[in-house]
């Protein structure tokens, strides 16, 4: 039994409520959401220190509108969990539940661990994709880290007139890599962007603001982890609100504490460059999963509600639509899915302080529905909903 507090184990779940996705930590404990509204059954597991071994399995008690909730009494931040959904396997109807293969929160706060390519991530079986992978990946799948909401940023953002705005794209990790100026440590991380070398740099340019290329938490392509390389542009995501751990620089700081929750980091970065005067974008993808086609592996959104979550071909259920050229859309129409992508906004702008957003092939999540003929709408979902938003 994991120690979720002190001497404290539990064998069910409270009831928990359906207003914040993902893990919030609440008086008292921690609060689990998750969307999967075709489930018909949905599990929490938990993991020890090293993710390695499930220490506990519970089952969410309640379903509100789609939404799966139950809460954790005691539960401390730190904790490693992930899903396993239970449901029909019928991928010939769009159905690909498979509660052998643990599942990652999509509205993780923090990724623990790293997708190998290995097949045992697959839900199917290579020899007959008609038929589901029997064997638990649970020792070696992603797992989401309960941590609690960072405090309000205490540095004031910057306001340019946008007719004066001067942007600068840039790769977080590429931008610092070979800045000998700044500390090797440091060289290729969030916290190298915040050193006062790179900042001065931007500054003496004139810039206005950055523009940062994905830093949403990612995964590897199956192809490139055979040729022993690695996606480096980011454009692949798995958790769309926790920041990629690879550009963690996780030094020690003068107060002896360390980089261990990648937000952090990220947050501080982001107060270094409002401080400097220059705003912060980041390029979204929201458009498709890493999870790629439906030869892809099942890492989260698959196993969790795949007819939820994807535009499916409505010729073959077991195909995905493929506008993005990535191997799936994410069906952003639905406004379960709508509100996953409108939360994780929300979330870097409140937590984070991000000051505007770079939509990756935007279009296509403005697209009609197959069956409504796939044309762009200018008053599609998503685009109404951000419109409106304050």
């Amino acid at each position: 039994m994991t120690q979720l507090g002190p001497n404290t184990t539990v064998a069910s779940l409270l009831p928990g409520h359906a207003q914040v996705l993902g893990a919030h930590v609440e008086d008292g404990g921690v609060n689990f959401a998750l969307i999967a509204p075709n489930a018909v059954a949905v599990d929490l597991c938990l993991f020890d220190k090293a993710g390695t071994l499930e220490t506990q399995r519970l089952s969410l008690p309640n379903q509100t509108h789609g939404i799966w909730h139950g809460f954790l009494p005691n539960a401390q931040t730190g904790l490693l969990y992930g899903w396993r959904v239970h449901g029909p396997w019928n991928p010939q109807l769009g159905q690909r539940f498979n509660a052998n293969k643990l599942l990652l929160d999509p509205f993780a706060k923090e990724v623990f661990g790293v997708y190998d390519g290995d097949e045992i991530h697959l839900g199917h079986l290579v020899s007959d994709p008609s038929q589901p992978d029997l064997r638990d990946n649970g020792a070696s799948a992603l797992k989401a880290r309960v941590l609690a909401e960072l405090p309000v940023a205490s540095v004031r953002m910057p306001r340019v007139c946008p007719s004066q705005r001067i942007i600068y794209e840039m790769h977080t990790k590429g931008f610092t890599a070979l800045n000998s100026a700044i500390p090797a440590e440091l060289r290729g991380t969030y916290a190298g962007l915040a050193h006062s070398s790179a900042i001065d740099y931007l500054t003496t340019l004139g810039i206005t603001s950055v523009s940062l290329m994905p830093v949403a938490h990612r995964v590897d392509e199956k192809r490139l982890l055979t040729l022993g390389l690695s996606n480096y542009w980011g454009y692949n995501p798995i958790a769309w609100s926790a920041p990629e751990t690879r550009y963690a620089s996780r030094v020690a700081q003068p107060d002896g504490q360390k980089y261990g929750d990648v937000r952090l980091e990220f947050r501080s970065t982001v107060d270094a460059l409002h401080a400097a005067g220059i705003e912060v974008l980041l390029d979204v993808v929201y458009n498709h999963s890493g999870e790629t086609d439906e030869w892809g592996p099942t890492l989260s959104l698959r196993g969790i509600d795949n007819a939820t979550y994807y535009h499916l071909d409505p010729k073959d259920l077991s195909k995905y639509i493929n506008w993005t050229g990535c191997g799936n859309c994410l069906n952003v129409a639905n406004p379960l899915v709508l509100r996953m992508v409108m939360d994780s906004l929300r979330q870097w702008v409140k937590e984070f302080g991000v000051d505007g957003f770079r939509f990756d092939l935007a279009p296509v999540m403005a697209r009609t529905g197959i069956n409504q003929g796939g044309q762009f709408n200018p008053l599609a979902p998503l685009l109404m909903a951000i419109s409106q938003d304050p």
